[in-house]
């Protein structure tokens, strides 16, 4: 690889860590700053978790995209921030497509209640899968690429 593909390999990397970051940190600050009840109720639409688990996923989810975010745009420890980004990315995506197949006309529960599971929602939630998993392949490929 040239000394320029090289280079531009590590700004894609900067590029998709950013954005990555940056969507986590977006997507909890909009569960956040609403009550934390109404994140429950687009969990719960889904049916697949019990009540305790849902209530449980309601609190803790936000936090956990926050410091994903957080970590995924210093860099630190990228072979786990990405594939554990890669992992939630896929949980979601999974979920979404099964209860956009199903019919259920319901809200993704991304960046807050009120946004319906659309071709749109799916296009971006799949983008993000993709770009997971890209992130994530770099850094156990080629660990100083990814720093």
């Amino acid at each position: 690889m040239t000394p320029s593909r090289s280079k531009l390999g590590r700004w894609l990397v900067v590029a998709v860590r950013l954005v990555l970051g940056g969507v986590f940190i977006y997507a909890a600050w909009t569960k956040l700053r609403e009550p934390w009840l109404l994140f429950a109720m687009a969990i719960d639409a889904y049916g697949v978790l019990p009540e305790w688990a849902v209530l449980a996923v309601a609190r803790a989810l936000p936090w956990a995209e926050l410091a994903l975010g957080i970590v995924l745009i210093a860099g630190v420890g990228l072979r786990i921030s990405a594939t554990a980004a890669s992992l939630l990315m896929l949980v979601f995506f999974s979920l979404m497509v099964r209860s956009y197949a199903q019919g259920l006309a319901i809200s993704c529960g991304c960046f807050g209640a009120d946004e319906a599971i659309s071709p749109r929602t799916l296009a971006r939630d799949g983008l993000l899968l993709v770009a997971s998993i890209f992130l994530a392949a770099i850094s156990f490929r080629n660990p100083r690429a990814a720093a």
